[in-house]
């Protein structure tokens, strides 16, 4: 039995278009509504036929929805959340895909007080954007986190899960707030990290006479596939999780201190102590499938 039949997608970004064409592809009868602010990208929607009905307006796009999902920067959820409160169906659940829980929750909170809020954070993505950068497995395999409320509907949330496991996805319950300290350390400071070495490059290219970018060896070459993302997503992301964005920061210089200190007294055990410890943390990752274990992260050299 289908967990929803009748999704509202606000927002048809590399997510959302993403979603849609994941629900076709493993939940072809549910019926697909939505929206995008930006007239261009609901044409190529249409164009695409990712939905059933792309609607001029929020409102329009969730008035029969069961379950409305909103694919919008975190910055923005309070905007729409506001623009859809009218039109929400009393028995629709609302959720999201942000990659910071505890702001959206509270602004979801304050504008469905009445309704089901269940927000969740597919932990998957690339560096493109829009709707023709959407695919149908990129759930496949990977961790969604949901951030329910202390007071949420366990049904609410089981057909969340449910709805979340059909696109091929992990389910992870927790704590709006632990999410947001846990995805510091994960995702937002390895973001923050790579904007600023691929800022600093750019900012030596003069020095350098344009080797950097010339001569991009892995390690740096992989920082800008990063540095790539989108820029509106992680601006909202960096200003709505700053605490623990700044926390774990802060943890970060001081280790980098210790690093520093290593390299200046020439203490090589300290250094092949750190190393040897990071290169497990990569073995991890590698055996509990959240990448690839072929060389150069199974890139094709054709």
């Amino acid at each position: 039995m289908l967990p929803f039949a009748r999704v509202s997608i606000i927002g048809l970004g590399l997510i959302g278009s993403s979603i849609a064409r994941a629900v076709r592809a493993n939940m072809p009868t549910v019926a697909l509504t939505g929206h995008d602010a930006n007239p261009d990208v609901r044409a190529r929607v249409t164009a695409l036929g990712l939905c059933d009905d792309v609607a001029d307006t929020a409102g329009a796009a969730v008035i029969d929805a069961d379950l409305v999902i909103l694919c919008v920067p975190v910055g923005a959820i309070a905007d729409v959340a506001a623009q859809l409160a009218q039109d929400m169906p009393a028995d629709a659940i609302i959720s999201d895909v942000g990659s910071s829980k505890a702001g959206v929750l509270a602004a979801l909170s304050a504008h469905f007080a009445d309704r089901q809020i269940v927000p969740a954070h597919p932990v998957a993505g690339t560096e493109y954007s829009g709707p023709d950068a959407g695919f149908a497995t990129l759930f496949k395999g990977r961790w969604c986190i949901l951030t329910p409320p202390g007071d949420a509907d366990p049904t609410a949330v089981m057909r969340v899960s449910i709805f979340w496991e059909r696109l091929g996805a992990q389910i992870e319950i927790m704590d709006a707030k632990h999410h947001d300290l846990v995805l510091a350390v994960t995702s937002h400071l390895p973001h923050l990290i790579a904007y600023t070495i691929v800022g600093t490059a750019s900012d030596l290219e003069t020095v350098t006479e344009s080797e950097v970018i010339k001569y991009s060896a892995g390690g740096f070459r992989d920082f800008t596939r990063i540095a790539a993302s989108d820029p509106t997503m992680w601006r909202d992301v960096f200003l709505a999780n700053k605490d623990a964005v700044l926390e774990m920061l802060q943890r970060f210089s001081e280790d980098l201190t210790v690093l520093q200190r290593a390299i200046r007294w020439g203490d090589g055990d300290a250094l092949f102590d750190l190393f040897t410890r990071t290169r497990a943390v990569r073995r991890s990752v590698i055996e509990q499938g959240q990448d690839d274990e072929r060389p150069d992260f199974g890139r094709t050299h054709e």
